[in-house]
């Protein structure tokens, strides 16, 4: 019975070791090397042109730059509070193409590039309800003419129907 309780009690402490080897941090330090950027997230992951993007970046302890095809390169701040993690804060250029955009992270002289870290939307022509023509189109001018044409041939049955009827 006293090895039953050993071995559970060995069982345990095994688990809970495992239990806490996986629950350490991947963004420890080792033997002096530098910590390695990792898990670059944007949010919001869709955005429209001119909007800001909030991007978060594990493992830069002490701040880096961003730099995209959407945006401008921009400072990553590290963050109070939270071991290694840094973000930074970037404005989607007005001009930037819809589609799926990546993000390159420099923390610490080592480089990390999410390829499709955010999705920028394209916008819609307004102010002049999406026409790109001005004035009627000669398919307009063709369905108008033949409406009025209608009318002038049904008014004139109407009218002669009408005469016809007053004779007899």
């Amino acid at each position: 019975m006293r090895t039953t309780r050993l071995l559970r009690a060995s069982a345990v402490s095994a688990a809970a070791a495992a239990a806490l080897s996986m629950a350490a941090p991947a963004a420890v330090a080792r033997d002096g090397m530098p910590i390695s950027p990792s898990n670059i997230v944007a949010l919001p992951s869709v955005i429209a042109r001119g909007g800001q993007l909030t991007v978060t970046v594990d493992g830069c302890p002490s701040g880096g730059t961003m730099s995209s095809s959407a945006f401008r390169t921009a400072n990553l701040t590290p963050i109070s509070g939270a071991r290694g993690t840094a973000k930074g804060i970037a404005t989607v250029n007005p001009n930037a193409g819809p589609g799926t955009h990546g993000i390159t992270v420099n923390c610490n002289g080592r480089t990390l590039t999410n390829p499709a870290a955010f999705t920028v939307i394209g916008g819609v022509r307004g102010g002049i309800g999406g026409s790109t023509s001005n004035g009627a189109t000669p398919t307009d001018v063709a369905i108008g003419g033949g409406l009025v044409a209608a009318a002038v041939v049904g008014g004139g049955l109407f009218w002669m129907r009408r005469r016809a009827e007053r004779r007899a």
